[in-house]
């Protein structure tokens, strides 16, 4: 499945232990990634300085499901799960 345009909820649910242009400690889960743009776009998105563990992510319906809202919950539902 491709990423949905606009949604964004990979850069706001997740945590991300590693660090991020804007935010070298990493993202606590729930926070808006600093990339994040305001149309809930990747700003670093085909650039180098873009994090591994953000290349490596990809949506699938099992993670991201029919919309946004979905996608949050699901997202948000896993990452209380693994932490």
């Amino acid at each position: 499945m491709k990423c949905r345009a606009g949604c964004g909820a990979c850069c706001i649910e997740p945590s991300i232990s590693s660090p991020l242009p804007g935010m070298p400690e990493g993202k606590p889960a729930g926070v808006r990634c600093v990339q994040l743009t305001v149309d809930n776009r990747c700003a670093l998105f085909g650039r180098p300085e873009r994090p591994a563990v953000c290349e490596r992510f990809s949506a699938t319906p099992a993670l991201c499901g029919n919309c946004r809202d979905e996608a949050l919950a699901r997202l948000a539902r896993l990452e209380r799960e693994t932490g």
